[in-house]
Formats: structure tokens, sequence, C-alpha cells
């Protein structure tokens, strides 16, 4: 791959909706050139930050690298992306481990000229400034969008939202469930409202449209 370039194989530039396929695209990271077709058949988390060497994104990168192997058992991935270089990438991935220990060991890309954050709409076609790059992709096995965050510059992510996120959305695939307000893993779901008039009027307890259940145990 030519120095300083990604490039989008498919899908259309613009803001991506719950639905939409996520577009593939082949790019330089920190652990080589990677193809994102390469990750279909698992899940993926793809986080943008605004920039290396900034303070809200290192914590967020520490906190990701040392909760990584929450990712793996749920067959997930974790990319991140910014607009700066490849060498920017290395040198902030060797500041980090020099100050704090902790070794980035998932891919960082390069996306100097915004193709790949354009084509996510994570900023808009003619957007010249990197600092809105800021969004977190949830991406299915199929290439799916199943749900995005975006945040400003100021305010860090949390990483125990973002595993919330992603072991609901593997739930409510494995499962006919749905998940409540605030729910964390093992703690009670939601049952799918009736859906005719003949099985409102024979439930039992007139709460045909909210109904909770004991979590099954993965």
């Amino acid at each position: 791959m030519n120095e300083n370039t990604s490039h989008i194989t498919s899908g259309v530039s613009g803001a991506l909706r719950i639905g939409e396929l996520a577009p593939n695209f082949s790019a330089r990271s920190t652990t080589g050139d990677i193809s994102f077709s390469e990750y279909r058949g698992k899940w993926v988390l793809l986080a943008s930050h605004p920039g290396d060497f900034t303070p809200v994104c290192t914590s967020e990168f520490i906190s990701l690298a040392n909760r990584l192997v929450e990712f793996e058992k749920r067959d997930c991935a974790v990319i991140a992306l910014s607009v700066d270089s490849l060498s920017s990438h290395l040198a902030w991935v060797r500041s980090i481990f020099e100050k704090t220990g902790t070794k980035i060991t998932f891919p960082i890309i390069e996306d100097p000229t915004l193709t790949i954050a354009s084509a996510y709409g994570m900023v808009s076609g003619d957007c010249q400034d990197a600092a809105t790059v800021r969004a977190t992709f949830f991406i299915d096995p199929s290439g799916m969008i199943r749900a995005s965050t975006y945040y400003p510059a100021t305010v860090g992510r949390s990483v125990d939202e973002m595993i919330r996120i992603l072991t609901a959305l593997q739930k409510t695939d494995r499962e006919n469930v749905l998940i409540p307000e605030g729910w964390s893993e093992g703690s009670d779901v939601l049952i799918p409202p009736h859906q005719t008039i003949d099985d409102i009027f024979n439930h039992d307890s007139g709460e045909w449209f909210y109904q909770c259940k004991q979590s099954n145990k993965v």
C-alpha cells in the first residue's frame, strides 16, 4: 500500500445509519496493512479519535487496551482510527508505553485524507477539521452497523458502556428479548410485547406490554 493512503473499496460516503452495511476499506495501521473485509464473520468496534497525543484519547486507549480481553471473549475486534499519520500513531503508542507501561496492541489506522472518516459519516464530505472525528461504531459479523455513538473532544467515552452495548446487542441476537434501561449483564431483560388482540386479552396479568424475566446465563 502506498504511503499515507486509505482506500474505500465499497459503500457510499455519508452519514451511516443503523442497519446499513459498513463501507469496506483498506489502510495502513500500527499492526500492518489491513482490509476491513478481513474482519467479516466477527464483531468489530471501530473507534475514531481526533488526534494522537491528546489527553482524553490517551485515557480512552489505555482503558481499551487494559480491557481488550473483554472484547476478545465476545469475539469482537477493536480497531481505532484518526487522521494522523502512521509514524505519529507509532510514536504515540511508544510514548504511552513508556509513560504507563500499557501496550496498545489493537490496530490504529491512519486516515490523513479523511477518506474513511468521510465514508463513515464521521465528518462531512467537505470537512477540513478533524476535531469532529470522534465516533464509535458497533459492527456485527455480517458487516452491518448495529449501533453508533458520537462524543465531543472534551468528554471521554466509557469503555464499560462500550462493553455493555456490545453484550446487549449479542444477547438480543441470541434470545428473543429486549434490553431495558441501565441493563447490565446478568440482570433482568424484557419480553417483547404481544402483537395480536387475542394475545393481549388472553394474557393473565394485563402487563402485556411490559414484562421482565430473568436473564439467561451465557
